[in-house]
């Protein structure tokens, strides 16, 4: 007999009710979007300004807000292709050895004689020994510092490369640890830049890795380029340094372990710093905007344990002396220690407004960028062009509807409707979905969609023709009409499930506008066959219930 169970009905029509209810925040996109980055900012602040709290009237709390995304070729925004300069990490890597080769090579001065840095390429350590036919010892002991590359690759390995040029000791990392090295540099840039954009509260970030040593942000929503650059392209490198002079000659020449820099905020004023930090920027565990004594905007901030310790202990010992703060090459202040810092925490003050000191402390708490970053290319892409977009994929959407449905009721009348409708409610369940699990839409994804438009109905199709094969038996409306479905089925789930595979291959192996491709056109796969199988005969079954033909046309 055609029935279907009352509790399979009501999870039919409660699942559509349901896809129909997710969708509807999409139906009013500006509204929503507004309602809920009121609420973000509410929740945030903690306090309502009388605009947030009209904002977020706009839309019942009571309906759901979710939204799909809208990604960069729909919203418009900015577009940056980054290559991370992989080589400043070797010359810090370098900086940083030499206090501990220097101690270690001193040890062995009874052997070596005396040693003294001498100049090399930035990616190098070299060293001066005083007595050329020690260096075999030299070399061992140098050896002693190094250590094993952490790669599967680089099993084996030492992380340096230690040879001999006449009296010279040449350090440098080895080939194995120059790959690991650059491995690790772009991963922990990638994630520096996502957590620095994230912390700024825009939506869905396209970021990625392109190639050996490049990465792609593309962010929806952002005015220009220039604003994408400002605030991922700082390095925000903060270190703390001795000061070993200072002048207002430019052309003075550093000697090795020393660096020359310029000072931030006092014009022809150039300081001579050690180069070896006390602590570093990746010491720090937050930082934020605050203001001096003169109410004048700086950034607060506060070390971890082992830098608060390493910052309390070297103020104890050089009260009176001058300290420099250094960012990103400047020296932006150069306090007197007046007295022990032991509390672990400070202030940075400078030629801050109350927009640099924030963007400052964002990237102060994202962490450092490991290298400096060049862009390669950038873009900025309007939102009328997104709009644009827009406008041409719900065309397409609306002509592949109107002409999808037209052929459906034009072949099998009645039943035709019926898939119609299912088709409806099918669009609605794509998008319900999507704004469910915060998926972000793009032009490819509209195809995705138009595409799922003309595929919903082939499961009809199949359950159609079937049920007209059956009605030639002669066994009845209700039977024909269930071993349609039944005997259908089997057609439908091979179809499917290759082109599922087919999207999940695109998904898995695809990148940014493909991955997009890919997502909504699995997501169509899957309501398309719940609509066609289980919505259609839902609505079979009531009519058949309430007409009770002796004979149907399909």
């Amino acid at each position: 007999m055609l029935r279907i169970p009352l509790w399979k009905a009501i999870l039919i029509w409660g699942l559509c009710a349901l896809g129909v209810l997710m969708a509807l925040p999409n139906a009013f996109y500006s509204r929503v979007e507004r309602h809920n980055d009121a609420i973000a900012a509410i929740e945030k602040t903690g306090a309502t300004t009388p605009e947030q709290a009209a904002d977020a009237a706009l839309w019942p709390s009571f309906l759901p807000s979710g939204l799909v995304n809208l990604g960069l070729d729909l919203r418009g925004g900015a577009h940056l292709l980054a290559q991370v300069q992989v080589a400043d990490v070797y010359k810090a890597r370098m900086e940083s050895l030499w206090p501990e080769m220097r101690k270690a090579l001193s040890d062995a001065r009874s052997e070596i004689g005396g040693i003294r840095r001498v100049a090399s390429d930035p990616s190098e350590l070299r060293i001066r020994i005083e007595k050329p036919e020690a260096m075999a010892r030299a070399i061992e002991v140098a050896s002693g510092l190094a250590t094993n590359v952490v790669t599967l690759s680089g099993v084996g390995q030492k992380d340096l490369a230690i040879t001999a040029e006449g009296s010279d000791l040449v350090i440098q990392l080895s080939d194995a640890e120059k790959a690991a090295t650059d491995d690790r540099t772009v991963q922990q840039s990638l994630e520096i830049i996502r957590r620095r954009i994230d912390a700024v509260g825009t939506r869905e970030p396209t970021i990625q890795r392109e190639g050996a040593d490049r990465i792609l942000v593309q962010v929806p929503g952002l005015g220009s380029a220039a604003e994408l650059k400002a605030l991922i392209g700082a390095t925000a490198q903060l270190t703390f340094h001795t000061v070993l002079g200072r002048s207002s000659d430019p052309n003075q020449i550093a000697q090795p372990g020393q660096l020359i820099l310029p000072a931030d905020d006092e014009k022809d004023v150039y300081y001579t710093l050690d180069s070896a930090p006390v602590v570093t920027g990746s010491e720090l565990v937050n930082a934020q905007l605050d203001f001096d004594q003169y109410n004048h905007p700086a950034v607060g901030f506060r070390f971890n344990t082992t830098g608060a310790r390493a910052f309390g202990e070297y103020t104890s010992a050089h009260v009176n002396e001058l300290f420099a703060i250094v960012l990103d090459g400047k020296v932006i202040s150069a306090p007197r220690i007046q007295t022990a810092i032991t509390g672990g925490s400070g202030i940075i003050t400078g030629n801050f407004t109350a927009d640099s000191a924030t963007q400052l402390a964002v990237q102060l708490r994202a962490g450092a960028l490991p290298a400096a970053v060049t862009f390669l290319e950038e873009r900025t892409i309007g939102p009328e062009l997104g709009q644009d977009s827009i406008d041409a994929g719900r065309l397409a959407a609306v002509i592949g509807l109107v002409a999808v449905i037209a052929f459906m009721v034009a072949s099998y009348g009645l039943f035709g409707v019926f898939a119609s409708v299912a088709l409806l409610f099918n669009i609605a369940m794509i998008f319900g979905f999507l704004s469910a699990i915060g998926a972000t839409l793009t032009l490819p994804g509209i195809a995705g969609i138009v595409l799922t438009i003309g595929m919903a109905v082939d499961a009809n199709v199949l359950v159609f023709e079937r049920i007209r094969e059956e009605l030639r038996t002669a066994k009845g409306p209700a039977r024909a009409i269930e071993l349609g479905y039944e005997k259908a089925m089997s057609a439908i789930v091979d179809a499917n499930i290759t082109t599922f595979i087919t999207a999940l291959i695109l998904f898995v192996l695809g990148s940014g506008p493909v991955k997009g491709f890919a997502v909504t056109l699995t997501v169509g796969l899957v309501t398309s066959v719940f609509t066609a199988i289980y919505v259609t005969r839902a609505m079979v079954v009531v009519w058949y219930d309430r007409k009770r033909p002796k004979t149907i046309t399909v």
